[in-house]
């Protein structure tokens, strides 16, 4: 690789604790107990998936951007960790708040970027572009996340490769190397969010002109198009199908607020939705969340919106809707099993077919054992309305499925135990506080055992 690489990226970026109760050994799980509406206000935090592309991008500037509302969840954090090994410049203005964050890339002095922890999260190859724009070279360890289907990065391979860099995959890693980045025509052959992303990372600061055909249209998109062009980029249309971007040489200080999280607030949406709540959730862009909005409308609960906020009331149970999953204006597939959890406990039958990723119905069972009625063929969910679910010991088989089941606890009666609470706190800060400032019970505990996992759930029992 290239004469910036002088060290070895950091191998210990923080401490993750994950440890099995059969063994003995502490784990962090939620203890719930359900049967409360919620009701209240609660506050969205920055989007998780507009703050990785904006972090990205920060580093391609050697001057010092300031980035706001950035969301302090653990994808984040080892995101940060890893640019900062590698030379980025990381400042908190304000050491007792990490929602402001300043970057200067000009200290980078190394384009490998491989740990154990960037692999655990999706978009690690958000650095490809990045690097591969500013230094016309990359080598990024292949991303992981959330187990819910494969996430091929050949579009992404497809575009850099149109740009005129050389890509190659080798052991976990891929590198990409190009003696110049020269503007090009690409069409992406499915919707990608991560590909356009990537791709307009490396063509800001490639040669002339680069137009991105069947682009991404996600909120995350236009903001990470905006902080770059906050920053001298020259690009256009992002938020439609067609991006146009004219290279720039270099970029300058830019000063940027991520936009409000559509997930969190559609996770909350749909908690309010589930305990048949009245709950306002604020800080938020309405327009992001017409496709969730319109689905609960549909499903009789009541909506209110202003400005920056939306208000969901469902006095009385809920209907049953059909929903498929499809890239934004779409209904997003982020929001798809806090939707099903809504429908386990609607009346009548619903269907949910899921067009993004094929594996995203892994949770269903541990909805099965809470006494939801729900069939799984394909990538198609049938689900038949029940009266009420039950607590159960769950476990979380990704972010927003893990979401879903404290949701599910939530409305359930008795205490529900979702334990690998490790995926949730990847992209929700602060979830319990939060629900717990709406009225709902819940509580995080470090678990060394199944006897005391039991005697958890008998003591939640007792809370008034």
């Amino acid at each position: 690789m290239g004469s910036l690489r002088k060290e070895r990226p950091l191998r210990q970026l923080f401490y993750v604790l994950r440890r099995s109760p059969q063994r003995g050994i502490m784990e962090h799980q939620y203890f719930i107990k359900g049967g409360n509406p919620l009701v209240g206000s609660v506050e969205i935090g920055g989007a998780k998936n507009s703050a990785l592309g904006i972090l990205a991008a920060a580093i391609m500037c050697d001057e010092t951007v300031t980035i706001r509302n950035l969301p302090d969840v653990n994808d984040i954090n080892v995101f940060i960790n890893a640019i900062k090994s590698i030379g980025a410049q990381i400042v908190y203005p304000n050491p007792n708040d990490r929602h402001i964050v300043m970057i200067n890339g000009r200290g980078i002095r190394n384009l490998e970027v491989d740990n154990e922890y960037i692999r655990q999260i999706r978009a690690s190859y958000y650095l490809i572009g990045a690097l591969l724009g500013k230094y016309k070279e990359a080598a990024v360890a292949l991303p992981g996340g959330c187990n819910i289907g494969a996430r091929p990065i050949d579009q992404h391979q497809k575009g850099f490769k149109a740009l005129g860099a050389d890509i190659k995959i080798d052991k976990g890693m891929i590198y990409a190397r190009a003696d110049k980045l020269v503007g090009k025509t690409i069409y992406l052959d499915v919707v990608s969010v991560g590909a356009t992303i990537n791709i307009m990372l490396a063509a800001s600061m490639a040669e002339g002109k680069t137009i991105i055909e069947n682009a991404a249209k996600e909120p995350h998109v236009v903001d990470v198009a905006q902080f770059l062009n906050q920053m001298g980029a020259d690009i256009r249309g992002a938020g439609t199908g067609r991006i146009r971007i004219n290279g720039v040489k270099k970029f300058k200080a830019a000063d940027h607020e991520i936009i409000p999280d559509q997930i969190e607030a559609g996770t909350f949406m749909c908690a309010a939705a589930a305990t048949m709540g009245d709950v306002t959730i604020t800080h938020v862009i309405p327009q992001h969340l017409e496709a969730i909005t319109a689905k609960l409308l549909d499903m009789g609960a009541q909506i209110e919106e202003t400005d920056d906020a939306i208000r969901v009331v469902v006095p009385k149970r809920l209907g049953s809707t059909t929903i498929k999953t499809m890239p934004h204006p779409g209904f997003p597939t982020d929001m798809q099993s806090q939707f099903v959890v809504c429908l386990a406990l609607a009346s009548g039958n619903s269907l949910v077919t899921e067009k993004i990723f094929e594996s995203r119905f892994q949770y269903t069972g541990e909805l099965v054992k809470m006494g939801a009625n729900i069939t799984v063929e394909g990538t198609t969910a049938f689900i038949q309305g029940v009266d009420k679910l039950t607590g159960a010991i769950v476990k979380a088989p990704d972010l927003r499925a893990g979401a879903a089941l404290v949701i599910a606890g939530l409305s359930a009666e008795g205490c529900t135990c979702v334990e690998d609470i490790k995926y949730i706190k990847r992209g929700y800060e602060n979830f319990a506080e939060k629900l717990r400032s709406l009225g709902g019970i819940i509580e995080e505990r470090e678990i060394a055992s199944h006897e005391d996992q039991e005697h958890e759930m008998r003591r939640l029992e007792l809370v008034g």
